[in-house]
């Protein structure tokens, strides 16, 4: 990943079950100025079981509710067949593709692959087994945090480096769908990142671009978030996606948030020393006479500030003039007897 903050378009499951459509959203991420495109790795049979008792069925306040996790699931996934495809179209567009893989046979799928990096997503925190096998193939590691506590992030960061792999990048993340404002808590990912000693960033769920722009201010690195080509297409994740204009929108603004956060600087520039021309300055504001006194009202700080500081003022308050001096010149310790 580049030290500029990394920009990724998940597709999802925005494909809607058309192999041309996956493959057109990354032509169209490439366009954006996306770094990646994402997608996950899993099938129904992966991720749950068949079964429609009451545990399986989505009852939580989501765009899914109703939905029997398997029905889901089995709609939203993207077929393990499409992979070659996904990944040569992403070479040819010059996008980085990987995945988010789901179990230990969707990791062989995508170490075949050649993916370079694994993401593992907010509710694979707690499946240790996955991240150890992951982690294992020593790739960066991107890790959300949706449903974590502290101690589920230790584990997850515990797990990677014990298989040797310190590339790590834990991503805040709020798993609603699409998330509050009011719950995005931004100022976690600077915790996160002195808290754990990691890179950090951010996977967003809410409605609009503004959260990665203000995530990057707080030394995001990632930036995740959810894309569509076209949001008439409908699909179980389009109500909270970014179409392309609006992606195109967010990197602009989040490359723009990387620009002004520039660095510390109090290096007095060619371009700062001309400003400074324009600042206060003492200037003898009434013509004088020798030998006249130094008042308020014929020496003053005005703009520009080619005189002396204004600070002196105080000091030579009471004092005469060395000359006679015409209204305008610069006040300086010279025109003083």
């Amino acid at each position: 990943m580049n030290k500029k903050t990394f920009i990724i378009a998940e597709l999802s499951a925005n494909h809607n079950g058309d192999l041309n459509i996956a493959l057109e959203t990354i032509r169209a991420a490439k366009r954006t100025g996306a770094d990646a495109i994402k997608i996950q790795t899993y099938t129904a049979d992966t991720l749950t079981i068949d079964s429609k008792n009451e545990y399986f069925k989505i009852n939580h306040g989501t765009a899914w509710d109703g939905e029997y996790l398997y029905d889901l699931y089995k709609r939203a996934y993207t077929p393990w067949e499409w992979h070659n495809d996904i990944f040569r179209v992403a070479k040819e567009e010059g996008i980085i593709c990987f995945s988010s893989p789901f179990d230990n046979t969707a990791i062989d799928l995508l170490e075949k692959l050649k993916t370079p990096i694994y993401k593992i997503a907010s509710f694979e925190i707690q499946d240790i087994p996955l991240i150890e096998y992951a982690a294992s193939k020593g790739k960066p590691m991107i890790i959300s945090t949706g449903i974590a506590e502290i101690e589920d992030i230790e584990l997850a960061i515990e797990t990677c480096k014990k298989v040797g792999n310190n590339d790590i990048t834990i991503l805040k993340c709020t798993s609603a769908y699409p998330a509050d404002p009011k719950d995005a808590n931004l100022l976690s990912i600077p915790d996160i990142k002195s808290r754990f000693d990691v890179k950090v960033g951010l996977s967003d769920h809410t409605i609009g671009i503004e959260a990665p722009v203000i995530a990057t201010s707080l030394g995001a690195t990632v930036i995740e978030k959810h894309f569509i080509l076209d949001k008439s297409i409908g699909g179980p994740d389009a109500h909270f996606s970014l179409d392309e204009q609006e992606f195109s929108n967010m990197v602009k603004a989040v490359r723009i948030a990387e620009q002004m956060m520039g660095k510390v600087d109090y290096e007095m520039t060619e371009k700062k020393q001309k400003s400074r021309q324009f600042s206060r300055s003492l200037f003898v504001t009434k013509d004088v006479k020798s030998g006249e006194k130094i008042t308020n009202e014929n020496v003053r700080s005005i703009r520009p500030g080619f005189g002396m500081h204004p600070k002196f003022l105080s000091e030579i308050i009471g004092k005469e003039f060395s000359k006679d001096i015409e209204k305008g010149t610069p006040m300086s310790f010279e025109l003083i007897k």
